[in-house]
């Protein structure tokens, strides 16, 4: 059997990519399991900067495999988040979309092709999401009886405001990438036959930045939706503090006064 995640390592950037591609990289609970084993693992892992999520042939993510729901199996069938199937204990450790939110390492998203239903919000959860010129997003929850489950009914609003992601929600139309970066969903469209260099060229241009500062600008970024402004402000001068003794931020001085990259190791 295939593995269901594969992943790509260079430099300080890791891909981790959806590997069912003759399903449209639908989802399965062994997918979710592996996914969410690796995203906390690259979050641990001092040398990667940068993590791409992405798809593996013509699809980013058609959600909910269909097929496998319709005959009871898969995701919505008994047991369905279990990796090998069976009845499991559920927590938000094991949700992918929890520990993607809560993960400090950069995240892009490479939308390389139809993001649909679990696929759309999975890509919401990410910090930057890149679309393919060939991809679409298909929000076709109403159109399955079901709601967002993984993270929409959270991201949409912030995203998009309420009365844009009613919209998106309620009528579940495709979007186009056009469509999706008016809407403020997606931050860039990258050419189909270029895609993944691209998305590479701006994942290593966020990686060759200095990752305590980028870490600290995530955590701070997050904390931020839910602190009013006066606290928020104590905990920016705090990290800021911790920062400013880092070799890191001596670096990023003393290179700006010899007029040359920096090179960060995160320390």
């Amino acid at each position: 059997m295939a593995e269901e995640i594969l992943i790509e390592n260079k430099g300080f950037v890791r891909t981790i990519r959806l590997n069912r591609p003759d399903r449209l990289n639908a989802i399965t609970g062994l997918m979710l399991h592996e996914m969410n084993t690796a995203l906390k693992e690259a979050d641990n892992d001092i040398n990667v900067r940068v993590v791409i999520i992405t798809g593996a042939g013509k699809g980013f993510c058609s959600g909910m495999d269909l097929k496998q729901a319709a005959e009871g199996k898969g995701i919505g069938g008994e047991g369905a988040l279990a990796p090998g199937g069976g009845a499991v204990h559920m927590n938000t450790r094991d949700i992918v979309t929890v520990t993607l939110h809560e993960m400090d390492t950069p995240v892009i998203c490479a939308i390389n092709g139809a993001a649909a239903g679990y696929g759309m919000d999975l890509a919401l959860g990410a910090d930057i999401r890149v679309m393919s010129s060939t991809a679409k997003l298909a929000p076709g929850f109403a159109k399955r009886g079901i709601v967002p489950e993984s993270g929409g009914t959270w991201y949409l609003p912030r995203l998009v405001g309420w009365a844009k992601a009613c919209e998106i929600s309620f009528i579940g139309r495709t979007m186009s990438p056009e469509e999706s970066k008016e809407m403020g969903l997606v931050n860039q469209i990258f050419d189909a036959n270029t895609f993944e260099e691209q998305t590479m060229a701006m994942a290593e241009e966020i990686a060759s930045n200095a990752p305590l500062a980028l870490n600290a600008m995530k955590r701070l970024f997050r904390h931020g939706l839910t602190e009013d402004f006066s606290s928020h402000t104590h905990h920016v001068l705090l990290q800021l503090v911790m920062l400013m003794k880092s070799n890191d931020f001596q670096e990023g001085i003393k290179s700006f006064m010899e007029r040359r990259e920096p090179d960060f190791t995160g320390s």
